[in-house]
């Protein structure tokens, strides 16, 4: 069983959303981190609740989780914080993909990021994944359905209006860096809109629930959790 650690959020989770469990063809178990709202995780980048996840993390895995995940592209900032802490391995974010994507592509082709809020994903975080500082990012509009919906909340999505925002990022990536070769969608929440994204900017396109998929399909089987020194 996967653990993934979901943040205080008040919109429902989707097919296709790290946070739904239909999503995944193998069983999961979710942790809400109480009080991580997406202007505190996102928008502050405070580290003032990085103990509440590491200790939600830390129950996953007494109740058996093999290995972490989370619903947050922005919790890259603390990929090695949370693998120092716990005896399973973890995986925060999309964003990890960037530095494997971009070895894959043709020569002088980039990989490029759609994300929730390109004001946040500054080159200090790029570079927590260990992606180039001067990566392609576009943003949705922060006013706009998806950004609103994610940072306040809804009782219900609009479904169609959520793929109109991050498909016209996209769009607008690719606009403005004609060099682009793939796309890595940054929030856990774009996994819906991925082929709308694929359809409308002809290029390959990559997102958590694909990388969280790829990472359990190596955990699968494995029952042994190891110390910091058991591998010396």
């Amino acid at each position: 069983m996967l653990g993934i650690l979901h943040l205080d959020t008040a919109f429902p989770r989707i097919a296709g959303d790290v946070g739904a469990p239909e999503t995944f063809p193998f069983p999961v178990r979710y942790a809400t981190v109480a009080g991580s709202r997406v202007d505190d995780v996102v928008h502050l980048g405070s580290d003032a609740l990085l103990p509440r996840f590491v200790a939600a993390a830390q129950d996953l895995v007494e109740q058996g989780c093999i290995g972490i995940a989370t619903t947050c592209g922005f919790l890259v900032r603390w990929q090695g914080k949370l693998a120092e802490e716990l005896d399973v391995p973890v995986l925060t974010s999309a964003l990890l993909m960037l530095p494997l994507v971009h070895r894959c592509l043709p020569r002088h082709r980039r990989v490029g990021v759609v994300t929730y809020s390109a004001a946040a994903l500054s080159p200090k975080v790029l570079e927590a994944a260990g992606a180039d500082a001067f990566t392609p990012i576009e943003g949705v509009d922060p006013s706009g359905y998806f950004g609103h919906a994610i940072r306040h909340g809804a009782e219900r999505l609009d479904t169609r209006k959520m793929s109109e925002d991050v498909v016209s990022a996209a769009r607008r990536l690719v606009s403005a860096h004609k060099d682009l070769g793939a796309i890595v969608l940054e929030c856990a929440n774009m996994p819906p809109y991925r082929d709308a994204v694929a359809a409308a900017t002809e290029l390959p396109v990559f997102d958590a629930a694909q990388l969280i998929t790829w990472f359990h399909a190596g955990l699968r089987g494995s029952t042994r959790r190891y110390g910091r020194h058991d591998l010396w």
